[in-house]
């Protein structure tokens, strides 16, 4: 009988772990991912998803994990780790004016130079910085030329595969060595009487465009406010239309944007008291034994990689890629695709084939740059392993319902809130998240996720959110 007992109690005790087991694994991170996939991937849309655990060293989920997509702006995470990790990679960003030949009284008997290093947070503040030292100078009257050296990058002042009616938005600047305010004009207009014109400001002021006003105060019927520039025509006339009922505001890119630099600073040396020809020109600047340092401004490479990752700036993504070439190379003057080969190496030291992807640009605006999640996950894992380079990127990611581009989403009170740091990208079609979280049992965690061929972004960012939460959870 006491046989008969035990062996029930064992069938019992059996049957119940066999049952705990299927509810387990019916409740696994696959199965919920899966059941993510099947029920709230947008219709028509297609999706990679590689998930690693960080603390276990081990995969725990892919699909279509080496499925070749569109990065969209998560383009600038093997662009920034690449960066950062490269020897020399926090230096700052420079740019500086020299003087080079004698100075007689007043007056530099010779040329002033001013010698772009690509910094693309260099604002009017900084601007205003180089004219007053300039001014407090030995001289106030410069004989020569005024010149400025944009040679450290070539001429090709848009990305490769680049859209050519992005112009002229804001996100999109022509590039330069020498960048002033991101090439961009910000404009703002205020109401005035009905139907007179708006009162227009813009920043910073420069005669270099023309404000075209074509806006009525108060008055419905001209139509929506819109601010854009004579593009097609490739000139810099800021045009302004339509209906202002409070204060609009807008940005437009300029054409030209190392001129746009030249223009302003010459403009803004003349009014300082500095007598020169309004004309400036370009030219690569050489040392001789006359040439003088006159001032040297710095910006530390932090802040542009903090603005490349919160605000997915694509300016500075460029701006990193092309010092980055001139580090890799030991080149003084590079293009794109020098950054492009640091990047390249990195993939193949990874362990992966660089000829299996297509790396166009270094912010992902490009239709022809094609990774995959499995790529993305190899990067962020390499980052992870570096204990410098993590903290610094860990840092500048955007984190969930808190700042950058996850501030409007993964709110207060969902898992994910807080607890993931990750880089979005998105244009037309494509939407994509990658970066790090921390789960419920505190293990760290990279993944990526890439839908594709997805129209509603809305959509794409909830099915990525969720995920999130399941991996947490």
């Amino acid at each position: 009988m006491k046989t008969k007992i035990l062996m029930a109690l064992l069938l019992w005790l059996c049957a119940g772990a066999v049952a705990t087991a299927q509810t387990a694994a019916a409740d696994s991170l696959p199965v919920r991912i899966d059941r993510l996939v099947a029920n709230k991937l947008p219709q028509g849309s297609n999706v990679g998803i590689c998930v690693y655990d960080l603390t276990t060293n081990k995969y725990i989920y892919q699909y279509q994990a080496d499925k070749l997509s569109r990065p969209a702006s998560t383009m600038k995470l093997l662009t920034a780790i690449t960066a950062l990790d490269h020897e020399g990679g926090d230096e700052p960003f420079r740019t500086e004016v020299w003087c080079k030949g004698r100075i007689e009284g007043d007056t530099l008997r010779g040329d002033l130079y001013v010698v772009g290093g690509f910094d693309p947070e260099f604002d009017e503040a900084a601007l205003d910085t180089l004219v007053a030292y300039v001014a407090r100078s030995r001289f106030s009257v410069i004989a020569g030329k005024v010149y400025g050296d944009v040679s450290m990058k070539d001429s090709l002042y848009w990305g490769s595969g680049w859209v050519w009616d992005d112009n002229p938005y804001s996100f999109q600047p022509y590039l330069s060595p020498l960048m002033l305010c991101k090439g961009v004009v910000s404009l703002t207009a205020r109401p005035g009487q009905k139907g007179e014109a708006a009162e227009i400001t813009t920043s910073p002021a420069s005669t270099y465009y023309r404000v075209v006003n074509r806006t009525v105060s108060r008055t419905p019927s001209a139509g929506r406010f819109r601010l854009t520039r004579n593009w097609l025509e490739e000139g810099n006339d800021l045009l302004v239309s339509g209906n202002v009922a409070s204060a609009q505001g807008g940005k437009v890119n300029v054409r030209g944007s190392e001129r746009f630099f030249m223009h302003t600073f010459v403009e803004r040396l003349r009014a300082s008291g500095v007598e020169c020809d309004s004309c400036y020109g370009f030219s690569e600047f050489s040392r001789d034994s006359t040439s003088r340092c006159l001032i040297r401004y710095e910006t530390p490479v932090i802040n542009v990689a903090e603005q490349l990752m919160k605000k997915s700036d694509n300016l500075n993504a460029e701006a990193m890629l092309c010092r980055l070439g001139m580090q890799a190379t030991g080149k003084k003057h590079v293009s794109a695709d020098d950054g492009l080969s640091a990047i390249r190496m990195l993939i193949k030291k990874l362990g992966f084939d660089p000829d299996d992807y297509n790396l166009a640009d270094g912010c992902g605006l490009s239709n022809y740059d094609y990774l995959s999640p499995q790529l993305l996950v190899g990067f962020l894992k390499y980052a992870y392993s570096r204990t410098g380079l993590f903290q610094k990127l860990y840092k500048i990611l955007p984190v969930g319902g808190m700042d950058g581009t996850l501030k409007n989403r993964m709110k207060k009170g969902t898992l994910s809130y807080r607890n993931v740091h990750a880089k979005t990208g998105s244009y037309t079609g494509i939407n994509s998240l990658a970066g790090y979280l921390k789960t419920s049992e505190g293990h760290w965690v990279a993944f990526a996720i890439m839908n594709q061929n997805v129209m509603s972004g809305r959509q794409a960012r909830a099915f990525q959110d969720a995920v999130c939460d399941e991996i947490i959870r």
